[in-house]
């Protein structure tokens, strides 16, 4: 996925504009810790794509999400 789609995708989510002058820096930094991987084409747009290190995260991420979320919206109930 190019730079402006993932743009464009949190813009959807967020229902929020994403600053261009905040979106690469903090691509540039989950690239630098090893989550995602980013292209050099030459042209204007980068691709991106997860790294299998990136995908453990988001992985353990959920697992987080459904062990301690969950539990919180089960004894809501």
């Amino acid at each position: 996925m190019h730079g402006l789609a993932i743009k464009d995708e949190l813009e959807a989510y967020y229902e929020n504009e994403i600053h261009h002058r905040r979106l690469y820096p903090h691509s540039d930094q989950i690239v630098d810790k090893g989550l995602v991987e980013k292209a050099e084409t030459g042209n204007r747009t980068n691709p991106y794509a997860i790294t299998a290190r990136g995908q453990r995260e988001l992985e353990a991420r959920r697992e987080w999400e459904d062990q301690y979320v969950g539990e919180r919206l089960s004894s809501s109930e």
